[in-house]
């Protein structure tokens, strides 16, 4: 049947409009529970449909996914170290089947506050399938000796267990010692009180070359209740030695379920993240002015920085060192916590709580018999939080002069009323000199930490389609546009819709989305096709939906914004623009694909204009696996909306000599293109 032209107009994936209501049948797909999967089994219109989004590997200035996790998927999923993550999805509004890979309108689904959720009892209980051979599981009952003056469990005890189960399940993989290297950011959503019983998870999310990233959650549980509760998700870098101290080639770990094999793609994503993080501060701090601008509150006296400076000492004593002679991690946290929460109360005049621990590494060991100096002062002071600076040195004697430096971290503290909200704080005067340095240093922080927040693990609903793009959160925005696409590619049971020639397209129906993954193999090397598909100025050679792509912006040899033009009209009768973020990355390791992701962001230098329709997409993108020196397996990952459905659904029969005229054209164009390719790229060496 043909398709009306009006709905080929309005109906594009690169249309901003927000998705139709839900579909029925409790938000499943069209025909009830499933229905949507049989659909495409079981209807005549299938093979069209299936060609249809095979071409759809052709058409738009992206294609769509989302970056942002989503908790009903993956609830442990997220960056950082919160607990309380979510796993991604995407939207698209209602569409013109043939565009199906082009970008569109999404809307992100409802989320639980993870610090409400309450866990099914029982959640430390023996999994249905094998357990992960690096998988430790450690349960704690609080008690008084390990609280504050509050009778809350100290965040100094929760991060010495945290660091004991690390450390064993690093081991568990590496069979030999395993030192901490580093944790990534913590954010802590509870408090526990005596009585209540912790529960820490960890595993080797995956192994590098000599260093491996594991994965810890930490959750409490109610002995009267039964009910559990999740505090923070945490990851951790390890680094195995020898015996004679040198480090060991880890082997690789393979991961076996559907959120394993998420955080053994992610793992190199966030990996990626730590090493540019020193840089992404200097950048920030460049580009802000170099004065010092004190920050006024009514009513409101400056407390001296000064008065805020803790000075400790600790000997570093048998009980305190691990099982290779070195001073346990757990333990230096614990006393760099302590002193951090003595400077804190010293500006507050009152008992503050941990909030947040900034992202750290450790820069060398120490042993039994070292004398540990930990120096704390408060930064600065915001009006609800304050970030306190804490070193730990170490010395091996009495009269030493040099120390040696362990340990730097950045924590942050609130003063929480009776009612449990954040009390405002006084304002902070710096020192001159490095104090000052301090104090603007802490600002650019918060910045950074504030936009890691809001796009790595912000709740779905509060979200909007396209983020401002600037230079403090381009890190953050390229994680998350290719962790997006990556956990869609590690989700299990997609199931085979049809199969023409070589072109497979396999279906997952979960909630209310609809995901699509559409194969080829093509004789092209993956290098090369990997090459040509993320140069989106090429599109229109192959896409006749494109009409420009224009690059605004290298950001760097991996990330690039374009300007794109559709020449697909929306339902104002206009054509489409969109700012894409397109992000590259070549393999990590055997095994991973080259990935090509993209998703909408805010320019302020290209602002929506009255002569286009502004559309939006969250997230897209092209893996190639390499198949042989000559062959790749070229593959789009797209997920629907319940508003494009319904359009799907009812509109499929027509639209297949569309679908198959844009996937035939993406072939030639890779079999055209790649010598010329190669040539190119061998000139540039």
């Amino acid at each position: 049947m043909p398709v009306p032209p009006a709905a080929l107009r309005g109906a594009s994936l690169l249309q901003p409009e927000r998705p139709e209501p839900a579909l029925r049948s409790a938000g499943r797909f069209p025909g009830g529970s499933g229905s949507a999967g049989r659909y495409l089994k079981s209807s005549p219109c299938v093979s069209i449909f299936k060609e249809a989004d095979g071409c759809a590997l052709a058409s738009g200035p992206g294609l769509c996914a989302s970056p942002w996790p989503r908790r009903r998927c993956r609830p442990r999923t997220q960056v950082s170290a919160r607990f309380s993550s979510t796993p991604a999805t995407a939207s698209l509004p209602p569409a013109n089947a043939q565009l199906l890979l082009a970008e569109g309108s999404t809307s992100p689904p409802c989320s639980q506050d993870p610090g409400e959720r309450e866990e099914a009892a029982g959640a430390m209980a023996s999994p249905s399938h094998p357990r992960n051979p690096t998988e430790v599981q450690m349960s704690q009952l609080v008690l008084p000796c390990h609280t504050n003056h509050r009778g809350e469990l100290s965040i100094g005890q929760l991060l010495k267990w945290i660091d004991t189960a690390a450390c064993l399940s690093a081991e568990r993989h590496a069979g030999c010692p395993c030192v901490t290297a580093s944790m990534d950011d913590i954010y802590f959503e509870h408090t526990i009180s005596v009585g209540q019983v912790v529960n820490i998870k960890a595993k080797v999310n995956r192994a590098f070359n000599s260093s491996m990233e594991v994965g810890i959650q930490v959750s409490y549980e109610d002995l009267c209740s039964g009910k559990h509760y999740s505090i923070c998700k945490a990851y951790a870098t390890f680094v195995a030695h020898s015996s004679s101290g040198n480090k060991v080639t880890l082997k690789p770990l393979i991961p076996q379920t559907e959120e394993e094999k998420i955080e053994h793609s992610i793992a190199a994503e966030r990996r990626r993240m730590r090493l540019v993080h020193k840089d992404t501060l200097k950048d920030l701090l460049t580009r802000s002015p170099h004065e010092t601008e004190l920050e006024t509150r009514d009513g409101s006296v400056a407390v001296p920085a000064e008065k805020t400076r803790v000075e400790s000492v600790e000997l570093v004593l048998p009980p305190h060192a691990n099982h290779q002679g070195n001073t346990f991690g757990g333990q230096i946290m614990a006393w760099m916590e302590n002193v951090a929460t003595i400077a804190a109360s010293r500006l507050c005049h009152a008992y503050p709580t941990l909030r947040a621990i900034e992202m750290f590494h450790f820069r060398g060991p120490s042993q039994v018999g070292d004398r540990l100096v930990l120096k704390a002062i408060v930064n600065n002071a915001f009006k609800n939080s304050m970030e306190v600076g804490v070193c730990a040195e170490a010395y091996g004697q009495e009269m030493s002069i040099s120390r040696r430096h362990i340990n730097s971290a950045f924590m942050t503290f609130v003063v929480l009323d009776q009612e449990g909200r954040p009390r405002t704080l006084p304002m902070l005067a710096p020192e001159r000199g490095d104090g000052e340095r301090r104090y603007r240093e802490a600002s650019a922080r918060k910045k950074i930490r504030l936009d890691r927040k809001y796009v790595v693990s912000c709740k779905q609903t509060e979200v909007p389609l396209s983020v401002p793009w600037d230079q403090s959160n381009k890190v953050y925005l390229s994680y998350n546009n290719v962790s997006a696409l990556k956990m869609l590619v590690a989700k299990a049971n997609w199931a085979l819709a049809r199969e023409k020639e070589k072109v497979q397209m396999y279906t997952l129906e979960e909630d209310k989305f609809l995901s699509f993954r559409i194969e080829m193999s093509v004789r092209i090397a993956a290098s090369q096709a990997f090459s040509l598909l993320s140069d989106l100025r090429r599109r229109h050679e192959w896409d006749s939906h494109y009409l420009s792509a224009e690059l605004v912006q290298q950001v760097d040899d991996d990330d690039m914004i374009y300007h794109v033009v559709s020449q697909t009209l929306s339902s104002e009768n206009k054509l489409q623009d969109f700012v894409i973020l397109a992000s590259r990355r070549k393999p990590c390791g055997k095994g991973d694909p080259y990935v090509v992701a993209f998703r909408s962001v805010t320019l302020p230098t290209h602002p929506a204009t009255a002569d286009f329709t502004r559309g939006e997409t969250i997230c897209s993108g092209f893996c190639i696996w390499p198949e042989s020196e000559e062959m790749s397996k070229v593959a789009y990952y797209n997920q629907a909306t319940p508003g494009y459905l319904n359009y799907v659904t009812t509109n499929v029969v027509g639209l297949s000599s569309d679908f198959c005229a844009t996937f035939e054209a993406c072939e030639k164009f890779l079999l055209k293109n790649k010598e010329d390719d190669l040539i190119v790229r061998l000139q540039s060496l």
